[in-house]
């Protein structure tokens, strides 16, 4: 830890003890400090912990910094918390998530639409496990869900922009042909 300036070993510990990311400026208020001090404490203590030789690492994500273990203990980590906390994620889960993710906010009618089936249960699941949540309402009144901080957490993104881009995926010719008919449909039916 930085002997020259007491303001890392803080944002440290405050990083330690919060569950989700914390951005600079929470960290500023939190610490009743100005922002760029705490935004060098936060680049001071990254370039600490990658050359310490510690087990931590500074990783910015879902608009915020963490404090997460070096990638070199992943396998080992792996083996200690093998046991799953949540089930994974369903088939049909994980397409309502993709769509919300990608065209968020977004109405069940509208996943379903997209899905051709309907979504109301994975919809709420995602809402339960604190994926999703509401964001409002479409202008026909159904309630609209985009991703959460939790999501952008698990997924190891620093924000909405580090979506995968859609179109680097590899489906076959038959898929591609459903996938696009039914984004360009959904995209006509929101626009009307």
């Amino acid at each position: 830890m930085s002997e020259q300036d007491p303001l890392v070993g803080q944002v440290e510990a405050l990083l330690f003890l919060s569950s989700d990311p914390v951005s600079a400026a929470e960290l500023a208020d939190a610490l009743e400090a100005e922002e760029e001090a705490v935004a060098g404490a936060l680049d001071a203590l990254e370039g600490e912990l990658e050359q310490g030789g510690r087990g931590l690492r500074l990783r910015r994500v879902a608009g915020g910094c963490a404090l997460a273990a070096m990638p070199e203990a992943e396998d080992a980590a792996r083996r200690l918390l093998a046991k799953p906390r949540t089930p994974p994620l369903t088939q049909a889960q994980a397409e309502v998530l993709a769509i919300v993710a990608y065209l968020q906010p977004v109405s069940r009618p509208e996943v379903a639409r997209i899905r051709g089936v309907a979504s109301d249960s994975a919809v709420s699941s995602l809402s339960e496990r604190g994926l999703i949540e509401e964001r409002g309402r479409s202008r026909f009144g159904a309630v609209t869900y985009a991703t959460t901080t939790l999501f952008e957490k698990l997924f190891g993104l620093s924000g909405l922009d580090a979506l995968p881009d859609p179109s680097q995926f590899d489906p076959t010719p038959g898929d591609e042909r459903e996938l696009r008919e039914r984004l360009l449909k959904a995209g006509e039916q929101r626009a009307e």
